[in-house]
Order: structure tokens, then C-alpha cells, then sequence
């Protein structure tokens, strides 16, 4: 259902009175809120709180999305404070069905989504606060070392290939060939890491996998929000985006020291999650294969930060 028509005035009315309805929450306004990639959001304020309405059409992510909220339950129960706490529904559920959404009501957290290079270290620091919190059980993925995401990839390219040609696809294809060397060093080199990866077994623990790009600062606070892709997986998950940076891995160290993790950040670790990620990334632009729009993304895909991620991990043994 499109954005345009989710957001008329008769939708908003069905989905204040649903929520009045399973929450017991009076609204006095409710407005688009830009918090997430995933989902429709909404900040509902009644006459003594605000909240956070996030809904999930999309049925290959629902899953994720209402799985998540037991472990955000979990986490916020053992007194971890910098959380949005889940409203539970009148009938005590975590969450609701609105239509053909998974519906999730949250504390709404007043502040603005900040990533710099002072973020980091209290980044870091809340993150080892919860990975002592690990315990199995939660209906959550676990990491695979694979080169699926390579291999997702190619079978993308494959497919643009028999597309109907046009202006965009023609130039993007070229982009790939231009760089069809280096894509396929990063494909080779993931396939072998993915094996050292597997055969070194590394301990896994609740990781967040964004949580730089999901932490909120306001009033001097802090809260981690977006939740949906919490994975059991190695502690590299959360710490590759920084890896070209010595003072970054140190803060990650520094952090896991603090709250008593003995675990080291392994340099294979790190250079799996970096050719891992680039290919989910690239992967994420060719989902759509109309590529609509997206041929100077993806072109200026192999000149953005990444890059000095990738530099990384090619030096990497």
C-alpha cells in the first residue's frame, strides 16, 4: 500500500482509533515520523507522553520485526535504560496487527540521529553493556560465514543482463564490467574468509549490526533504536564499520574490556563482515531491477566510505 495512501486522513483516523482501541492511548495528534528504513512511522502524542508507532508491511522482514521485540523486551527487563520500552497491547502482546502490518508501540526518545567520530565511544560502551546480557533461545538469526551475498550479487548482475536494455541498465552494466576485476577479488576473498570464519568458531552474543546509524542523542542521552536486525553473531558484526581506523578498534576494545569480555576482535572476523557487507549493500541497490534512479548511486558506489573499509581488509592475511 503506498505511503500517499497510508497517510490520508482516513487511515490515520483507523489507525489512531486501533491503537485508542488495543493500547488504550488517547490521541491528541499524530504525525509522520522519519526514524528507520524499514516500515511506516508514526509519533502519537497523547495528553501526558508521546510514542513511537512503527508498522511493517513488508512480509520478508515481519518475521525479523516481531522476533526482535522479545529481545528488546528482554534487554530493557535486565535494566538496560537506553532502549525504547515496548507498550505492551491491553491483551499484554508485544505487538499488533493493523491491517496486514506488524504494529509495535514504543517510549518515543526526543532527540536526533548523530553519527560522528565522538559517537563512537559511547557507541561502544552501550553495546558492551549488552553483550553480557547473551543468552540463547530468541527466535533471531545466527550468523553464517557464506559467500551467499557474492553470490546473490552475481546472479543479480545475470539478470540485468536479460532485462530489457535501456539507457540506465546499459550504463550500470558498464559500471560492473569496469570493475568486474575487483568484484570478483572481493567475491574470492569472502569465500575465504567465510571458511577461516566457520573453522574458528568465535563466540556469538547479541549484536545490533547498525547501531551507529540507529543511535539517537538528546538531552544528553542516549538511546540504540532499531532493533529489527538483532542477529546472534560474532562481536566483528558491530565493530567492522570502523576497522581502518586503529583509535576506533581501540575504543571497541577499551569498551569490551570495561564490562569484563575477554574475547578479541579477530582481523579475519573483521575483513569477512567488510566483503560481506559490501556485496548486501550493492545487493540492496539491485533488488529493484527496473534501477529506477539508481545508476549514479551505484557508480559512485565504488568511490564512497567503504571503500577504505575494503582497503582493510584486502590487507588482511
Amino acid at each position: 500500500m503506498p505511503d500517499k495512501i497510508r497517510q490520508d486522513q482516513q487511515y490515520i483516523a483507523c489507525l489512531t482509533d486501533f491503537v485508542r482501541e488495543a493500547y488504550g492511548l488517547e490521541a491528541i495528534s499524530i504525525v509522520p515520523a522519519k526514524r528507520g528504513y524499514y516500515g511506516e512511522t508514526w509519533r502519537l502524542n497523547t495528553e501526558k507522553n508521546c510514542y513511537f508507532l512503527k508498522l511493517d508491511y513488508s512480509s520478508q522482514h515481519q518475521v525479523k520485526y516481531r522476533n526482535s521485540l522479545e529481545v528488546v523486551e528482554y534487554l530493557c527487563a535486565s535494566g538496560i535504560d537506553f532502549i525504547s520500552r515496548i507498550i505492551k497491547t491491553r491483551a499484554d502482546n508485544l505487538f499488533s496487527i493493523f491491517n496486514s502490518a506488524v504494529l509495535c508501540v514504543f517510549n518515543w526518545f526526543d532527540g536526533d540521529n548523530i553519527e560522528t567520530d565522538e559517537t563512537k565511544i559511547p557507541e561502544y560502551t552501550l553495546l558492551s553493556r549488552i553483550y553480557p546480557l547473551t543468552r540463547p533461545g530468541f527466535e533471531i538469526p545466527s550468523a553464517e560465514f557464506s559467500d551467499e551475498r557474492a553470490n546473490n550479487f552475481y546472479a543479480q548482475w545475470k539478470q540485468l543482463q536479460v532485462e530489457p536494455p535501456s539507457e540506465e541498465n546499459n550504463s550500470i552494466l558498464a559500471t560492473f564490467k569496469q570493475h568486474q576485476e575487483v568484484l570478483g577479488h572481493y567475491a574470492d576473498r569472502l569465500k575465504y574468509f567465510s571458511e577461516i570464519c566457520r573453522n574458528g568458531k568465535p563466540r556469538f552474543y547479541i549484536t545490533h549490526g547498525d547501531a551507529g546509524g540507529n543511535l539517537m542523542i538528546g538531552n544528553g542521552q542516549y538511546c540504540i533504536v532499531d532493533w529489527d536486525e538483532v542477529m546472534y553473531a560474532p562481536l566483528e558484526r558491530d565493530a567492522w564499520f570502523m576497522c581502518c581506523y586503529e583509535w576506533a578498534l581501540k575504543a571497541f576494545r577499551d569498551a569490551l574490556r570495561q564490562n569484563s569480555i575477554t574475547d578479541q576482535l579477530r582481523p579475519e572476523c573483521l575483513a569477512f563482515y567488510c566483503y560481506h557487507m559490501f556485496f548486501l549493500y550493492l545487493g540492496e541497490f539491485m533488488n529493484d531491477f527496473t534501477l529506477s534512479g539508481k545508476k549514479q548511486e551505484i557508480e559512485n558506489y565504488f568511490n564512497c566510505w567503504i571503500m577504505e573499509r575494503m582497503k582493510f581488509a584486502d590487507s588482511v592475511i
